[in-house]
């Protein structure tokens, strides 16, 4: 099957879903540009970019699909005494571009990151206009974990967490689910499967599925506008 490329002229238009490629599992297009528009249009119709320096814009729909219920994070005996343990302080969307840099720092294991300065400067783009959001982990002033994505109506399509101190990103993620059960979030997007995400509550479902899913939680194209809070995690516990 031919790769679809998408043209800078045109907004929002992505093939059907359902032409993505099995192998790489879910490439359906590339090409195009990261505008707030068409970044808003691939949301909202299963496609995500995902790519590296030097490749054109790659965008995504995988299937099966990876996601997480925002009520059934499951906490773990030894977050909870992590939790208790340390002086871990929760803030939301106070230092969007930070948690974005963090992200993009090279894993232990990785020499490269997928989060090029194109993508930064999209997401922090999203950030301004209400879209994209952050929440942040901190001990005292350092900022030591996060975790970003992007919310339309009542799905969260989670882009990337980051740690600098063990369980800071898991604690993130508690927080973000937490924070998105309370606004009736029907679905959180984690995209790609990994072990460590189906550790903390996150399942596979068909792509079709998903979509159904979609149509359910993101069929409005609604800003949400959490409170700039700051708790300390311990409340994560009540």
């Amino acid at each position: 099957m031919t790769l679809y490329w998408l043209g800078t002229e045109e907004a929002t238009d992505f093939p059907p879903v359902r032409q993505a490629l099995r192998d790489p599992n879910g490439l359906l297009a590339a090409g195009g540009d990261l505008s707030p528009r068409r970044l808003l249009s691939g949301y909202q119709t299963g496609v995500f970019p995902w790519y590296s320096a030097g490749q054109p814009i790659l965008w995504w729909s995988p299937d099966p699909r990876t996601v997480l219920i925002p009520d059934r994070f499951h906490v773990s005996r030894s977050l909870k005494k992590s939790i208790r343990r340390h002086a871990w302080q929760i803030t939301v969307n106070t230092a969007f571009e930070a948690v974005v840099i963090g992200c993009a720092e090279p894993r232990a294991s990785e020499s490269e990151t997928w989060i090029t300065e194109d993508m930064r400067q999209a997401y922090c783009r999203l950030h301004e206009l209400g879209w994209a959001h952050s929440v942040e982990i901190w001990i005292r002033d350092d900022l030591v974990g996060g975790i970003y994505g992007v919310a339309i109506d009542r799905l969260f399509c989670g882009e990337s967490m980051f740690m600098r101190r063990t369980n800071a990103s898991k604690i993130a993620l508690f927080a973000l689910c937490r924070l998105l059960s309370e606004a009736g979030f029907g679905m959180l997007d984690c995209q790609m499967h990994t072990p460590h995400l189906e550790s903390l509550g996150a399942e596979e479902i068909p792509r079709d599925k998903y979509l159904d899913g979609l149509r359910e939680y993101a069929s409005d194209l609604k800003v949400w506008r959490p409170a700039q809070t700051s708790l300390p995690a311990s409340e994560l516990l009540d």
